[in-house]
């Protein structure tokens, strides 16, 4: 509603029944899909992979990235555990960087 949307109005655009919407935010049902919870951030024009975490998912590139890399990346994931927000955004610029130079 903060974004100027009545529950009828927002649960159309995002495809689902009012009904269905407000058992959501009641907490009554599961949690909506990825795609859905990337549909609702995308129209609120908030952040996808927070709100997808918030929703219990996982977007849907981020298991093939793992699978990638079987090892490495829950390794590196488990490492980075504990990190403050400006070290990860310090340890991504890095990975970026160190992606350019490889090309």
């Amino acid at each position: 509603m903060a974004k100027g949307y009545s529950l009828r109005k927002f649960a159309a655009l995002v495809g689902v029944s009012p009904t269905y919407l407000s058992q959501v935010e009641q907490l009554n049902v599961d949690p909506p899909t990825a795609d859905r919870v990337k549909r609702m951030a995308e129209i609120l024009g908030e952040n996808v992979d927070e709100w997808t975490a918030l929703a219990g998912r996982l977007t849907e590139d981020l298991p093939r990235i793992i699978q990638e890399r079987p090892t490495e990346l829950p390794d590196m994931l488990r490492a980075m555990r504990g990190l403050t927000p400006d070290q990860l955004r310090r340890l991504r610029e890095d990975a970026e960087r160190m992606k350019k130079e490889g090309h």
